[in-house]
């Protein structure tokens, strides 16, 4: 299978997490597994092999099982994709995978809210540019350009990249709070395309198709509910809880020896923090003042001081630096597809925008032929209508050119109409904001047209271009980091099999000091007047080990049946079955695309040569009848029969040309080097700033011709033709 990936991913995950845990750490856990296995197989007979699950997925082990290893042949010659680097692409320069305040300095500023500036509804400064006398002259490369500063699509997965930032700071607090939330990695389809007159959105989060992480989520027939399966890790973050009581409090008394009014002051505070082998340490500091009444009372006002420090240490489940930050490595790994996703995002809104301006270049040269038709005609019924005058035409194929002219008309009306849906088509892709009036009225002038040269993708081998595809397919890198998130999901729902035993270890004193009571009666025994100290004293005694309490323990809970934990762990390895199968599946569907995509460009432009040829063919046979005419040895119905065949001639080969160009475009897709072929910068389309203009090769200027108008032409009012005053010449 085709798992080479997650073996790649490997290596470079190492260097990513190399910030996260030390290499230390990361051994001293292993051992600390490796003598808890060791104590559990001993104590309850649980099977072993915690840990041992091998990085692509395989079969949990029981004990004494041994794991096959996997052969060198069973790994394909095929390269892996190419994985983006985590935290390449930023949309600003705030990184939100980190705090934006930190305690030193001025504290309070962790407790101000983050502020989001509103995204601009302006058109970009390219685009006012363009605009000239009315008119957009528009290249493909502004097209692409204006494309990633104002589509609507881009700017929505835009956010996609900080999301997933505030993931891994999220993660970074541990516990229950620190489960990732996940990343939406599908693409925004909300532009309008030229083929289609109706909107189309996709589900989820900002109009888009479902992504990785969060509760039952899950595309394309996967389960992904057991995301996040295993023990909560430790609260890593650090917390100071207070707890500030002032009570005064006077009952009667039901007895001799209560009663009376106290007043009782507590200041009690607690630090707590979580570590990454999945130790937590809790602090406590307790702290009392009381006053009271009741004769029976030793000390008013009376001072109590008391501490107690305890340290817990996960032995089995919970244990391990790997287990209790493994959310972190999951939201890195959700930033690198919330990349991937921007990539395919950009990959896919540049080909959309590209075969939007291929419609309209189609429109654009369609009115100026349907306009040439109509010239054409219109001479003809012209000229008819003069040997109508003279008596050398007959009536009716004077009616005839005049019903020819009609229809080419009605056919240029359609065609303005198709070149003025494909203006406002384009203007949607590629601006924010119609409501210009300048903007909305100015009609677009596509300047390139497609060069039919043939491009190298075209001559090379087709495994070179699957492999090429491969290698840059967003899709397939976000499986392989998909999957990744599977095997730590695996991890976690096997160490949540096993039970749990923790060791802790406390150690606490206390201190007593205060006036005595007053109010004491000697009915029992001598009353004590003076001092003992006062909180100082009661705080003292507290810290210098006059009354230590200390020791050590263990708390063991082992599940009866353990049900719970090992459904999670057989569905999760299920859906990571699920996972493999649907990553082999993508390969098969990538490399279809593939050849299909090459095929289909070399008929292309086959079909391109194909109706250039029989443009001219019929260039030439309407050349030749009207010639025919003139000398008298054609007639008006065969000189518009070759109309009509050149007309459709130039249509087919406006058609051929757009799908040629369409076509073009969507190899690069499929091999997921638009970019490369086009100099896009993906840094400067995260921040929405295009500085580079891309360049996109084979085209050819426009060339000079009359620009089409979209105003209906002019219908003369109907006539009815005269009888000529001699007879048609026979």
């Amino acid at each position: 299978m085709h798992l080479y990936g997650t073996r790649v991913f490997e290596q470079q995950e190492k260097t990513a997490r190399g910030s996260l845990a030390k290499t230390g750490r990361g051994q001293a856990g292993n051992r600390l597994r490796a003598i808890a296995a060791v104590m559990l197989m001993l104590a309850a007979g649980v099977p072993s092999g915690f840990g041992q699950q091998a990085a692509t997925g395989q079969a949990v082990l029981g004990a004494g099982q041994k794991a096959p290893e996997k052969a060198a042949s069973d790994l394909p010659a095929t390269p892996a994709p190419v994985l983006t680097q985590p935290l390449d692409l930023r949309t600003s320069a705030r990184d939100f995978s980190k705090p934006s305040a930190r305690l030193l300095g001025n504290p309070v500023n962790i407790f101000k809210p983050t502020s989001i500036p509103k995204s601009s509804f302006a058109n970009s400064v390219r685009l006012t540019d363009l605009v000239k006398e009315g008119k957009i002259y528009l290249s493909l490369s502004d097209a692409i350009a204006l494309a990633l500063e104002n589509n609507y699509d881009i700017a929505i997965a835009r956010y996609n990249l900080d999301i997933a930032d505030t993931d891994i700071l999220r993660t970074r607090v541990g516990g229950m709070l620190g489960t990732p939330l996940g990343v939406s990695a599908g693409l925004v389809t909300g532009t309008l395309s030229g083929a289609t007159s109706t909107l189309t959105t996709g589900g989820g989060p900002g109009g888009t198709t479902v992504g990785s992480g969060g509760a039952g989520s899950g595309t394309s027939g996967l389960s992904l509910t057991t995301q996040g399966a295993g023990p909560y890790p430790e609260t890593l973050e650090p917390s100071v809880t207070a707890n500030l009581n002032f009570d005064w409090q006077s009952a009667p008394s039901p007895n001799f020896f209560s009663g009376g009014s106290t007043t009782t002051d507590n200041y009690n505070f607690t630090y707590s923090q979580g570590f990454e082998t999945g130790a937590a340490f809790q602090f406590t500091w307790d702290n009392t003042r009381a006053t009271n009444t009741n004769a029976f009372a030793t000390f008013s006002p009376q001072f109590n001081s008391s501490f107690r420090a305890e340290v817990t240490q996960h032995l089995l489940q919970g244990a391990g630096i790997w287990v209790n930050k493994r959310f972190i490595y999951q939201a890195l790994n959700d930033r690198r597809i919330a990349d991937s996703g921007f990539r395919q995002q950009i990959l896919y809104t540049v080909n959309q925008v590209e075969g939007i301006y291929w419609s309209l270049v189609q429109a654009y040269e369609d009115v100026q032929s349907k306009e040439r038709a109509v010239e054409q005609s219109s001479k003809v019924a012209s000229d008819n209508r003069k040997q109508l005058e003279i008596g050398t035409m007959a009536p009716l194929e004077v009616l005839q050119a005049d019903q020819t002219v009609a229809s080419d008309k009605q056919g240029l009306i359609s065609s303005q109409l198709a070149l003025n849906y494909q203006q406002q088509i384009i203007k949607q892709a590629i601006a924010r904001n119609l409501n210009d009036p300048a903007l909305t009225a100015a009609a677009v002038i596509p300047t390139d047209r497609v060069s039919i040269e043939e491009i190298p993708e075209e001559k090379q081998p087709i495994e070179d271009l699957v492999k090429e595809a491969f290698q840059q397919r967003p899709e397939l890198e976000q499986a392989v980091l998909a999957l990744r998130n599977d095997e730590i999901t695996l991890k976690g729902a096997r160490n949540a099999l096993l039970p749990q035993v923790d060791i802790l270890a406390y150690f606490q004193g206390s201190g007593l000091a205060g006036t005595y009571n007053p109010n004491c009666s000697p009915l029992f025994g001598t009353c004590q007047t003076g001092s003992t100290g006062g909180f100082g004293t009661a705080l003292q005694n507290t810290y210098n080990n006059s009354s230590p309490d200390k020791g050590v323990g263990f708390n063991i809970t082992i599940p009866i049946g353990n049900k719970y934990a090992q459904s999670v762990q057989a569905r999760s390895l299920m859906e990571y079955r699920q996972a493999e199968l649907r990553l082999e599946q993508e390969y098969t569907l990538i490399r279809m695309q593939v050849v299909n995509a090459q095929f289909g460009l070399t008929n292309d432009r086959a079909l391109v040569l194909a109706s250039q040829a029989a443009r001219d063919y019929n260039q030439q046979s309407l050349d030749a009848e009207e010639k025919k005419l003139r000398l008298g040895a054609s007639t008006t119905a065969l000189v518009l029969q070759q109309q009509r065949g050149l007309a459709s001639a130039e249509d087919s080969l406006i058609a051929a040309q757009a799908s040629y160009a369409k076509d073009r475009a969507t190899l690069y897709q499929i091999l997921a080097t638009t970019m490369q072929h086009y100099g896009i910068n993906l840094n400067e389309a995260a921040t929405g700033n295009v500085n580079t203009a891309p360049l996109v090769p084979g085209l050819v200027p426009a060339p000079p011709s009359k620009e089409p108008t979209t105003a209906p032409p002019a219908t003369p009012p109907a006539t009815t033709p005269m009888a000529p005053t001699t007879g048609p010449t026979q």
